[in-house]
């Protein structure tokens, strides 16, 4: 059995065929006058696409009847793409076979997708690298779109209605205090106004007065870690203090004294140098008396609780019950805060006394360790500004005594930052810093305020950590660490000029406005501040019950009754509402800026 090639004819004019071959080239096919012999021919159009011209490497499917007699009569397998089942044309045409009309109406049209954008026509089957680089740009378009939808829902939380830092599914945040329909709103600033301002006082302000008494601070702590961690220890019998401006019986000598014209505390000051990186509401009460400027808090404001989360992306829960929504912790935070600052002490009974005692503390009463600096900052030449600044423990070193602030940074769920402080606070404590200067910047900047306000030589900042994430009542210190204020302030971008340049402003539409009340209100939705005029008894709690005409008191029974049953009743009737009355009282005894927990 031979292979025949031919006859190949020779051209000795040049290349190529001559242009009058005595022998044809290529046996014509019978009945045929234009198409060789043994070469298969499909008729196509020019629109249509070409797949492949042969496959050398396709075996003949034996299992189905139709290429295995195909195969029988000698067809030429590897040119014919009619007998292949992933051809478009087989599949066709096993359609068709089995093809009953049922239903007259139209299929309907696929969905438009990823998945359909390839199926609205057959096609001629590809090869199997080329249905790989298809799947691989499907990919890779799926995972653009996701991108895209990604980064529009970050964009939307960083411009949402928590001021650049809540999300779609945040919970909507409440005002700090409710706007009155009688109250008349003045004016409204925003925060971008706030970033232009500058204003320089002049630097060490003037001490008029030092009162109360400092612990001093145990230096074991310094060696704290989370392997040798300290459990978090419960001071229920110091008594810790958030007395506002005006009932402060020291700032109202220095006012009656005409010591200066604005007065304040450094929680109220912070908060205002701060605003524009708060995002929850808040409220400050202005009062304007003569030519006198008082800027005070409401009892149980939102500027006695710490804030958690406050400026994170990440929402917390809504539901007020909840062990980490909001409110719970911000009780929890403000517990952790004053028990930190009181355990970090030698309780030895070693204390530094100033010029006076505790203002706000009773005869024999165990308050905590705290001195209050009233200070003194020249505004203008006809404004003075006088706020009572705190400072909570002394450090003596090589002679030289030095004053701190203490406060402490808590840890609730590591699920909500990323960072888990067992595992980073040696390693990598500069990444847990900055998780808290992301989701807490308002706070530490606030804490930075009130140091740079007290002209404390060193802030200690703790970290410390719930024992379990589900359990909000015991914690453990994990570290101790210490900055200096100023340095400090420029590693978090809090500029001295500025801070003092909000206050300025602040302070000078305030003394534009007439004699009487007005409130300042953070807006809880825009990166705002509004003021508003309210009455001069708004925020007040003296209200007396009155009590009722004779007429419309219980009369008793007509009926006689035996005296003993009556006396009875009427000793249990004052019993019930002495013990009410009492609950009350003791009740409105306590400390508000000091959370039971």
């Amino acid at each position: 059995m031979g292979f025949d090639v031919g006859v190949v004819p020779f051209s000795p004019d040049g290349w190529g065929p001559p242009d009058t071959p005595a022998v044809p080239l290529l046996p014509k096919r019978e009945g045929s006058g234009t198409h060789p012999a043994n070469i298969p021919f499909a008729p196509f159009s020019r629109s249509e696409k070409l797949g492949r011209i042969a496959d050398w490497t396709r075996n003949p499917n034996f299992n189905n009847p139709t290429a295995r007699s195909a195969a029988a009569a000698g067809r030429d397998a590897v040119f014919d793409f009619a007998l292949d089942e992933s051809s478009a044309f087989a599949a066709a045409a096993d359609d068709d076979s089995s093809f009953r009309l049922v239903d007259g109406k139209p299929p309907p049209r696929p969905k438009f997708g990823p998945r359909w954008r390839f199926q609205q026509r057959p096609q001629l089957p590809q090869r199997r690298d080329e249905e790989v680089e298809a799947r691989k740009r499907e990919a890779e378009k799926e995972r653009a779109r996701r991108d895209r939808l990604y980064h529009l829902h970050r964009s939307y939380a960083a411009s949402g209605p928590a001021g650049g830092a809540r999300g779609r599914d945040s919970p909507v945040l409440k005002s700090s205090v409710d706007i009155q329909p009688e109250w008349t709103m003045l004016d409204q600033i925003p925060f971008s106004t706030f970033s232009k301002l500058s204003f320089a006082v002049p630097d060490p302000p003037e001490d008029l007065l030092v009162c109360g008494a400092l612990e001093f601070y145990d230096r074991s702590f310094d060696r704290v870690n989370p392997k040798n961690e300290r459990r978090l220890e419960r001071f229920k019998s110091r008594n810790f203090f958030k007395v506002t401006t005006t009932d402060d019986p020291v700032i109202r000598r220095l006012a009656a004294d005409d010591k200066a014209t604005v007065f304040a505390t450094d929680a109220i000051l912070s908060a205002l140098m701060c605003a524009p990186r708060s995002v929850y509401s808040w409220d400050i009460v202005i009062q304007r008396v003569g030519n006198k400027l008082f800027f005070d808090k409401r009892d149980g404001s939102q500027l006695d609780l710490l804030s958690v989360n406050e400026t994170s992306q990440e929402p917390l829960p809504d539901a007020k019950e909840d062990i980490n929504s909001a409110h719970s912790l911000a009780v929890e935070a403000t517990y952790i805060n004053q028990n930190f600052s009181q355990q970090v002490l030698l309780r030895d009974g070693n204390k530094v006394t100033f010029d006076e005692s505790n203002p706000f503390a009773g005869e024999g009463e165990e308050v905590a360790s705290v001195a209050y600096r009233y200070r003194r900052w020249k505004l203008d030449d006809d404004t003075y500004l006088i706020a009572r600044c705190e400072v909570h423990a002394v450090s003596d070193v090589k002679g030289q005594r030095s004053f701190m602030t203490l406060n402490a940074l808590n840890e609730f769920d590591p699920k909500y930052t990323g960072v888990d402080w067992r595992q980073k606070l040696e390693t990598q404590r500069g990444a847990v810093l900055a998780t808290e200067l992301k989701n807490n910047a308002n706070k530490i900047a606030k804490w930075t305020a009130q140091a740079l306000l007290a002209s404390a030589d060193q802030m200690k900042l703790g970290h410390v950590s719930r024992v379990h994430p589900r359990d909000h009542f015991n914690h453990v210190i994990l570290s101790v660490i210490g900055y200096k204020p100023r340095d400090f302030a420029a590693q978090i971008n809090l500029n001295t000029s500025n801070m003092w340049g909000i206050v300025k402003s602040i302070v000078d539409i305030c003394m534009k406005l007439n004699e009487g009340k007005y409130v300042l209100v953070k807006d809880p939705a825009k990166p705002q501040i509004r003021i508003y005029e309210v009455p001069a008894d708004a925020f007040e709690n003296d209200y007396v019950e009155e009590p009722l005409p004779e007429e419309e008191q219980v009369q008793p029974p007509a009926e006689e009754e035996d005296p003993a049953s009556i006396m009875d009743a009427v000793a249990e009737a004052e019993a019930d509402g002495g013990g009410a009355a009492g609950g009350e009282a003791a009740e409105g005894e306590k400390d508000a800026s000091a959370p039971t927990f």
